[in-house]
């Protein structure tokens, strides 16, 4: 038998083979995926399963307070990643957690309510997503406070009534850093008619609610959401379609708006903020395409193609910065009682020998040279 893999933080895979934790297939109202968890925690979901959760009709009511208090954060993630997709949530384990998820379904459109005091974090990393990869939208109405969404190398901080949509299937991050309420929809890819890669335009972008369809679906997003109990089968599938009908024209209006920036303008934007990015930790030897891509919310792919357009590579930026920095602190006299090794791991290159090769390649002599000809 394989041995234990390591925990990644907050996420829902455990450090160790314990038997998976499931709603359902009619209780879930948006895509799931088995969390695997430990059996005192598992212990305390099914209490809260057999006794604590609410259905309501067509809901399902989760409360954190529901939840034994010495397992209530892995509890509380287990049940996220249950109901709402493999996710990995960070919250200070020391904070007190509060919060409640609401859960139902409008025939193919998930609806849920989310209530929380508790600052805290939502990704949607990679690695989740090659795990499980459900092929939906997801649309976020701040009913109160004031949550991030960051993805594609966007980032929106909402206020109230306004809404944003992020794609389940790329990577991207929700963030509160106070309490919230939010009103989340999961649509279907196939049921938002819009044109093949239109979306990449749009995610992160805040919608506001102040004309056209968004100023209706709104406040009919907003309803929906906390009135998920009172909706019949048959009322529901029509009441789904006029969510996807409000919010497919709101979001078409939004792109047309999105699309009077410059293509360029926005490429640009972005590749300032990656560069800023990269300058700031040019001292972490393990700095890489796929940590810069992962910051920005956006595929190693797409990052490549940012720098192929200033005919450089990330990893060659990277080096450059490195080099330019170290050969300052070598031509700096107050540096001068750093060793040539530790200005190397200074900026990132630990390996002295390998910091000497590349310095020699770029300036035509050792650093250990450069340092002593002075070199301005």
């Amino acid at each position: 038998m394989a041995g234990p893999r390591a925990r990644a933080r907050g996420s829902c895979v455990s450090a160790l083979p314990y038997p998976p934790c499931r709603i359902r297939p009619a209780e879930s109202a948006l895509p799931s995926q088995p969390c695997r968890i430990s059996p005192a925690v598992s212990a305390g979901v099914s209490m809260a399963r057999a006794a604590d959760r609410r259905m309501t009709g067509m809901a399902v009511l989760i409360r954190t307070s529901d939840l034994p208090a010495k397992s209530r954060h892995d509890a509380w993630r287990a049940l996220v990643c249950d109901t709402l997709g493999p996710l990995d949530l960070r919250i200070d384990p020391d904070a007190p957690l509060r919060g409640e998820i609401e859960l139902g379904q409008l025939g193919s459109v998930g609806v849920g309510r989310v209530r929380t005091s508790t600052p805290h974090s939502v990704h949607r990393t990679p690695g989740l997503i090659r795990r499980d990869n459900p092929d939906v939208y997801r649309v976020v109405l701040a009913v109160s406070g004031s949550p991030r969404i960051s993805q594609d190398g966007r980032a929106a901080q909402l206020r109230r009534d306004e809404f944003a949509i992020y794609d389940f299937t790329r990577p991207y991050e929700l963030a509160y850093d106070g309490a919230v309420q939010l009103a989340v929809f999961s649509l279907p890819h196939d049921l938002l008619a819009l044109p093949p890669g239109a979306m990449s335009e749009l995610t992160a972008l805040p919608i506001t609610a102040e004309t056209g369809a968004a100023a209706l679906a709104a406040p009919l997003l907003r309803r929906v959401a906390f009135d998920l109990e009172s909706y019949q089968p048959a009322s529901a599938a029509r009441l789904a379609t006029v969510v996807l009908d409000l919010i497919g024209t709101a979001v078409a209006e939004r792109m047309e708006q999105a699309r009077t920036l410059a293509p360029d303008t926005r490429r640009r934007t972005l590749l300032l903020r990656v560069r800023a990015f990269i300058e700031e930790r040019l001292g972490q030897a393990d700095l890489d395409p796929a940590t810069v891509a992962a910051a920005h919310h956006i595929s190693v792919r797409y990052l490549h193609r940012l720098f192929e357009q200033e005919h450089t590579t990330v990893a060659s930026y990277i080096r450059q910065r490195r080099l330019e920095r170290c050969r300052a602190d070598l031509a700096d006299a107050a540096m001068r009682d750093l060793s040539v090794s530790s200005v190397g791991a200074r900026w990132g290159l630990p390996d002295s020998a390998h910091f000497s090769r590349l310095f020699r390649r770029a300036y035509g002599m050792p650093p250990a040279e450069y340092r002593r000809a002075g070199a301005p």
